[in-house]
């Protein structure tokens, strides 16, 4: 006798039906995009109703010949999508895929896709996989970004607008106390104290906000996203650029593509870029030039903040990166150090499996490079 009799089998055929029926109802009624693709014959085996409504297509039209949907992919992602495509193929389980497509009426639309090879069909290559339409959050999640660039690139405008005048007072206040010390007044001599010291206290108190900043934005894990970084650069620079007359250097940006398209944490590089600028801001007098490039190397992107300050002294160089290094020095408007800035950068350039270095020179400026591989 056999392991089940007909009843049984009956009962798990049928149970079985009633499993792939629900199965059914829910690629029915699902908002996600569910497809199955046949890659050896290129032919969609099933295609659900939420295709039409995320591409504004008629399934019938694509079913017989899915490469047409190619030409609805932004061109900026078309190569980046044929690759994931490629690596699919080969067996690799692939977990959003970020693309852009632009529908018949223009309007543009993010998808995230989700794909794999049906392992169990030796005869035929078969893909199946779903695709979200993550429009609505991809452009809340851009301002978030945007908003949170501004922020900080404020915050650093702010902080040297703030420090250099109150750096002066502090200034002018150790040269007051010099000269009142011959009229021997205790009052005046606390007051003129207290200027000092709430001066100094003041400009403390702004750089360790703007540190605070920046360290609570690495204590989150990290999240790599396929971002265009030159728009991401140009909106950093776009702030300092802005506020030039504030904080009196010139800033620019150079490139050597009109996209340069990568999978990193948005939140933290761009941190790393805005502490760089920063700390080019502190050690460049006024009329000074801080120039930010990124370039397309193919396997890699490199990006470089030079300045044309006061540069590194050649006997801080090598702890420069270190934590709480002894290369820490006061800004020339006073502007104070906690000493973990480079050390943060260097973290961070590390998890995304990077490289930073610098060559700096005594009076003559400072150029920061970091290589990202492209992944």
């Amino acid at each position: 006798m056999g392991l089940f009799s007909k009843t049984d089998l009956r009962y798990t055929m049928e149970h079985q039906a009633d499993y792939i029926r629900s199965l059914e109802q829910f690629a029915d009624r699902t908002s996600q995009i569910i497809f199955s693709y046949d890659a050896d014959r290129n032919k969609l085996i099933y295609l659900n109703p939420a295709f039409e409504q995320i591409w504004n297509l008629s399934r019938k039209n694509v079913i017989d010949n899915p490469s047409e949907l190619i030409e609805y992919v932004h061109a900026s992602d078309r190569e980046y999508l044929a690759a994931e495509f490629q690596k699919i193929k080969h067996g690799e389980i692939k977990k959003d895929i970020e693309f852009r497509i632009v529908l018949p009426d223009k309007s543009v639309r993010w998808l995230s896709l989700n794909a794999f090879i049906d392992d169990k069909r030796s005869d035929r290559t078969i893909i199946n996989g779903c695709a979200d339409d993550q429009t609505s959050w991809k452009e809340k999640d851009e301002y978030t970004k945007k908003y949170a660039a501004k922020k900080n690139s404020v915050l650093e405008i702010l902080s040297h607008d703030l420090a250099g005048p109150l750096n002066n007072i502090s200034l002018a206040s150790t040269i007051i106390a010099e000269k009142s010390r011959l009229h021997n007044d205790p009052e005046l001599t606390d007051m003129i104290n207290l200027i000092s010291n709430t001066s100094e206290r003041s400009i403390r108190l702004i750089r360790e906000f703007v540190a605070q900043e920046f360290l609570e934005s690495t204590s989150v894990d990290i999240i790599k996203k396929r971002v265009d970084m030159l728009k991401n650069l140009n909106e950093i620079i776009e702030e300092y650029k802005s506020s030039k007359d504030h904080i009196g250097k010139n800033f620019s940006l150079h490139s050597n593509a009109e996209h340069i398209y990568m999978k990193v944490d948005d939140v933290k590089f761009r941190q790393v870029i805005n502490n760089l600028i920063s700390n080019a801001l502190k050690f460049t007098p006024n009329g000074g030039e801080i120039k930010v490039s990124i370039e397309d190397m193919q396997e890699v992107v490199l990006f470089k903040v030079a300045d044309n300050g006061i540069g590194i002294p050649a006997k801080y160089q090598d702890s420069l990166f270190e934590k709480f290094t002894k290369a820490r020095r006061t800004g020339l408007k006073g502007e104070p150090s906690i000493g973990l800035g480079m050390s943060i950068i260097k973290t961070i350039v590390d998890w995304h499996n990077g490289k930073i270095w610098f060559e700096s020179e005594e009076n003559k400026g400072s150029t920061f490079y970091i290589e990202l591989p492209k992944e």
